[in-house]
């Protein structure tokens, strides 16, 4: 049983990665917006890693510091004891101290390894930053470079569809322009004809009566 479903789910892995494929030749824009979204979310769980390793760092500072200032007490206390032939109160006084020593040592260790990984993990945090920077630039670039595609698709089925045509929808354009052109002339002409006819025939009576 546990076999078939391993095999469906391979099955169905592999139909749906097919099926990205598929999706990525036909609109790369596409496919590379959700591999960003999927970057974006390692990032950001990367970003909550590096966060939880500073934390964890200021921890191991803490403890080894209380540890420290414990043990530095205890063996204080310890030699005081000892002047005052205190025995007993020396003997514990030493354990503690050796058990609080013991403690901050580890802490130390642990602080030191921790800052290492926080080290890596930020050094990773930031190349993931720039990988994601130069994904979103080469989306950009492809973009114009189908916004160009796409125009360039526009441009050349509007002149195939108008090549074989007599007037195309530029040459149309162009002579209902000149016709516009033609009846404004003509009805600016027909305006101010009465006034030049009125203009010849009093210049031609004031030369008669000169």
């Amino acid at each position: 049983m546990t076999n078939i479903f391993t095999r469906i789910k391979d099955t169905l892995s592999s139909d749906l990665h097919h099926m990205m494929d598929q999706k990525e030749q036909k609109n790369p824009i596409a496919a590379l917006n959700h591999y960003l979204r999927q970057s974006e979310q390692e990032k950001e769980k990367v970003r909550k890693l590096v966060e939880r390793q500073y934390k964890l760092k200021d921890e191991f500072i803490k403890e080894q510091q209380l540890a420290q200032d414990l043990a530095d007490k205890r063996l204080k206390q310890a030699e005081i004891a000892e002047k005052a032939n205190e025995e007993q109160m020396h003997e514990f006084a030493m354990k503690e101290h050796q058990e609080y020593q013991a403690r901050a040592d580890r802490m130390k260790t642990s602080r030191d390894e921790a800052a290492e990984e926080l080290e890596a993990l930020e050094k990773k945090y930031e190349d993931m930053k720039h990988k994601l920077k130069d994904m979103h630039l080469r989306r950009m670039e492809l973009m114009g470079r189908e916004n160009v595609a796409r125009a360039n698709h526009q441009m050349n089925r509007v002149v195939e569809q108008t090549s074989d045509k007599p007037f195309s929808k530029f040459a149309e354009m162009e002579k209902y322009i000149e016709t516009l052109e033609y009846k404004v002339n003509s009805s600016y002409y027909r305006s101010t004809f009465d006034n030049k006819i009125a203009k010849l025939e009093k210049e031609m009576k004031e030369k008669e009566q000169a």
